[in-house]
């Protein structure tokens, strides 16, 4: 199992994430980075990160207002969400539900044709990167004491990697979260290796029918 990749990581001071569906374009991943002022910094389809007002575009995308850590967003069909610290947000798309409920996530490509998005682990926000080719959801000791995760209680496994075999955790989460799709009780490995993202592995692509359709990964949740 790959536990890490060389790749770029943007410093996230502020996460959520949006899955858009403009009537005329192809859903969009909207998240914020930060704020400066009165001035958010928006990322739109993993492009390089812009500040903007209150009442300015970006690509979609308006920033409706700003207070209290909080962006109010806009997409250009005049559906509205909430973007707040460590609180995933979706609205557009298809197959969309409340409380987690969805069925279906649009993975845009981001720079290298990687698929990457933001979710939550049990609650708390974290940055996804699609890999197909790892076993079980992987993710840093870093990312586990971010988010709270009693790793140490889970069973110790050894893993390989490109340095040795290491010392590593087999745990289960509790809820694993991609823009409104939520799935409950997913294996996952805790590493020791510093990790620039979360590896969104088999034991949650699994639960899913996985499409590529032009430069967008489909996943249709399984009944």
């Amino acid at each position: 199992m790959r536990i890490a990749r060389a790749l770029p990581l943007p410093t996230l001071l502020l996460a959520g994430l949006l899955a858009l569906a403009g009537a005329a374009r192809a859903a969009s991943s909207v998240t914020l980075t930060g704020t400066i002022g009165n001035r958010a910094i928006l990322v739109v389809d993993g492009a390089a990160p812009k500040t903007v007002a209150v009442g300015e575009r970006h690509r979609d995308v308006r920033l409706v207002s700003l207070a209290d850590g909080q962006a109010v967003v806009e997409t250009g069909d005049g559906r509205r969400a909430t973007l707040r610290m460590d609180t995933p947000v979706s609205i557009g798309g298809t197959a969309r539900g409340a409380g987690g409920n969805g069925t279906r996530i649009v993975l845009p490509a981001g720079s290298g044709g990687h698929f990457m998005a933001d979710g939550a682990i049990n609650g708390r926000a974290v940055r996804f990167l699609l890999d197909t080719g790892a076993t079980s959801v992987a993710l840093s000791v870093a990312d586990a004491e971010r988010i709270g995760l009693d790793y140490q209680g889970g069973t110790p496994v050894r893993i390989g990697t490109a340095n040795g075999v290491v010392q590593g955790w087999q745990v289960r989460l509790d809820a694993v979260r991609v823009g409104d799709v939520e799935v409950a009780g997913v294996e996952a490995i805790v590493a020791p290796q510093p990790m620039p993202y979360v590896l969104l592995g088999n034991s949650f692509i699994g639960r899913f029918s996985m499409r590529r359709d032009s430069d967008q990964m489909v996943l249709e949740k399984r009944y």
